[in-house]
């Protein structure tokens, strides 16, 4: 059985999506965007982000690893990657939460690698604690404390993605 204790609503989600939406849209006026996706957590904050978006968009995704159970293994795995063109854009890559910062580098060096116009990075959930890559990090949704939490894209064994809102997951046999 799966207790979770609620940690972010959906209406603060949401007001949050729309804050980074508005900041996204005055910083990336006059420009256009290659917005990239990390699945699979961001899919649902991906989708509202953009969504409020009024600059042009494009859109790419990455699917990428490195969770096992609520663990980093502290390798990362692209499985998808990107088949837009960087060279030349304007990139603002989408994640769900950073913590240690090993897998959001490893993809951010990558992109760098393709030579973009410029290349921003924004989140929804930062967990500062856990970090052990400094990476630059553009637009942060909310800061959380050092808890394993699912909800609103994020998940335990590819569960709980579903939920409108964010919990502190804990497992009870």
């Amino acid at each position: 059985m799966i207790f979770g204790k609620p940690l972010l609503a959906a209406e603060q989600i949401q007001e949050k999506v729309a804050d980074l939406a508005a900041a996204i849209s005055r910083d990336y006026a006059g420009k256009e965007i290659l917005a990239v996706g990390i699945l699979k957590g961001s899919f649902m904050f991906f989708a509202d982000l953009i969504r409020l978006i009024n600059v042009p968009t494009s859109v790419d995704f990455i699917l990428a690893t490195s969770y096992i159970k609520t663990g980093s293994s502290g390798k990362v795995t692209v499985h998808y990657d990107v088949r837009e063109q960087i060279a030349g854009k304007h990139v603002l890559l989408i994640d769900d939460i950073i913590d240690t910062g090993v897998s959001l580098d490893a993809i951010r060096e990558g992109i760098l690698a393709q030579h973009p116009a410029s290349l921003k990075l924004c989140v929804l959930l930062d967990k500062q604690e856990r970090r052990v890559v400094n990476v630059p990090v553009d637009y942060v949704g909310f800061t959380i404390p050092n808890q394993f939490v699912v909800g609103y894209g994020l998940d335990y064994e590819n569960h709980y993605r579903n939920m409108p809102y964010i919990a502190i997951f804990t497992k009870k046999k």
